[in-house]
């Protein structure tokens, strides 16, 4: 989302770090060019003029201008107050003193209330929730259907009455029905519209006068930008949010809206939206963001998604094939596919420090259609060419090029890469092994 924005931002300071001292005019150009670059994308003016003014107050002392590395000393001083506008620390789920914690999802139209709510509820489940999905959004009528499908997808209870009833009613039914199967949440799935309404907001106001919601959260889309920023005003000051949810995070937006919201609602960023995908929702760190935002990388977030990625029997399934050196593309085709369910591949890669830059430098471009092709020359493969590549000769290759829709240079490029990698693997110590497979555990 943020990838324009941190391309600017790296030009400025790459500039900057040229000059081998900095006077306050140096500052105050890069300062300016900073502030037309968050401006551009979709920053709020106030929020973009109070950020500058804190890091203008400190970059221009003393102790900066004096340092053997100022430009290093500026850029410090840039990400620090980049956290400070984002949040500063994680702010958890509410849980309620006696079960269940009630939480009602509101927002637009479109916003992706429906998704998130089943997102938020498979989270739960991972940490040993029970939670009960509620089907109260009774104005669109496709909505109860969706929540109803994605339950049954996940597994996950979803309680509805169908069309024609009205939301506090089913809200409060809902809350005692979680009450006799002794759920630990219930998660409101609210109306939304395309635009604010006094209709919608007071809907949403008797919603809230009966079940008496511990949190309520406000989905929003990322790619609205300012006016995602004046829709979570509204709501906040009919409702009183107790959190915000940004979906659509991985999309093409400019990325405003979250340097944006928390500062001006003083409401705090709770979720992401980074994918399709039922399990695309990251709790928000606003460290780990403002890192992303200034290309510096993002490794924590790589682990954790490494980590739901495998399980430990696999990865101590595949420590044990690296450390017997007996690693063949079966296990080839499985780690291109767990490393798929991680996130786009772009994604990826921008959660590693320099990454994107580097790529940038080259002009290299991330092709996720790569992924398919090469899994399409596995797959036509027999099982005992997966197992013992080194039989594959000319008219094997020819014949899985014409089975996989590829060409005969894909298939001996495969094949080359796999056999360094296989090369390197059986290079490695015991303890080398252990120590890289160590973080998917």
């Amino acid at each position: 989302m943020f990838e324009n924005l941190t391309e600017r931002l790296q030009a400025i300071f790459n500039r900057l770090g040229r000059h081998g001292k900095l006077s306050e005019r140096d500052v105050d150009e890069a300062l300016r060019e900073v502030r037309l670059a968050l401006l551009e994308a979709d920053v709020h003016y106030k929020v973009v003029k109070d950020f500058l003014s804190r890091v203008r107050e400190q970059a221009v002392g003393e102790q900066v201008m004096r340092s053997l590395t100022p430009a290093q000393q500026v850029v410090k001083i840039v990400h620090q107050e980049l956290i400070r506008t984002l949040g500063e620390s994680p702010v958890p789920l509410v849980t309620a003193p006696s079960p269940p914690t009630v939480i009602m999802l509101v927002g637009l139209q479109g916003s992706g209330k429906t998704t998130t709510a089943a997102k938020l509820a498979l989270a739960l489940r991972k940490q040993g929730a029970f939670p009960l999905l509620v089907a109260a959004d009774l104005r669109r009528p496709a909505a109860v259907r969706q929540l109803e499908v994605l339950g049954e997808s996940l597994d996950l209870p979803v309680y509805s009455e169908g069309a024609g009833q009205d939301a506090p009613g089913v809200a409060q039914r809902a809350l005692r029905a979680a009450n006799q199967q002794r759920r630990s949440h219930v998660i409101l799935d609210t109306a939304g519209r395309l635009h604010i309404d006094e209709e919608l907001m007071a809907e949403l106001v008797r919603v809230k006068q009966v079940v008496f919601p511990h949190e309520i959260l406000l989905v929003a889309d990322a790619m609205t930008g300012q006016d995602a920023v004046r829709v979570a005003s509204e709501f906040h000051a009919r409702l009183g949010l107790t959190g915000l949810i940004l979906t659509k995070v991985d999309g093409d937006a400019r990325g405003g809206a979250a340097l944006s919201m928390r500062s001006v609602t003083g409401v705090p960023i709770k979720f992401l939206g980074v994918g399709e995908k039922t399990d695309a929702l990251e709790v928000y760190y606003p460290d780990r963001l403002a890192s992303r935002i200034l290309g510096m990388g993002d490794v924590l977030s790589l682990i954790e998604r490494a980590e739901q990625a495998y399980t430990e029997e696999q990865a101590l399934a595949l420590e044990q094939k690296v450390r017997k050196g007996t690693i063949d593309l079966n296990d080839f085709l499985e780690q291109m596919r767990q490393l798929r369910q991680m996130g786009p591949l772009e994604q990826l890669l921008g959660m590693i420090p320099g990454m994107e830059s580097a790529m940038r430098a080259r002009n290299l471009q991330v092709d996720e259609r790569q992924f398919r092709r090469l899994e399409a020359i596995v797959l036509s493969m027999t099982p005992q060419e997966r197992a013992h590549p080194e039989i594959i000769g000319g008219s094997r290759r020819r014949r899985i090029a014409r089975g996989s829709g590829t060409s005969l240079h894909d298939v001996n490029v495969l094949l080359n890469r796999f056999d360094q990698f296989r090369k390197m693997m059986r290079r490695l110590t015991k303890g080398q092994a252990r120590d890289i497979l160590s973080m998917f555990r």
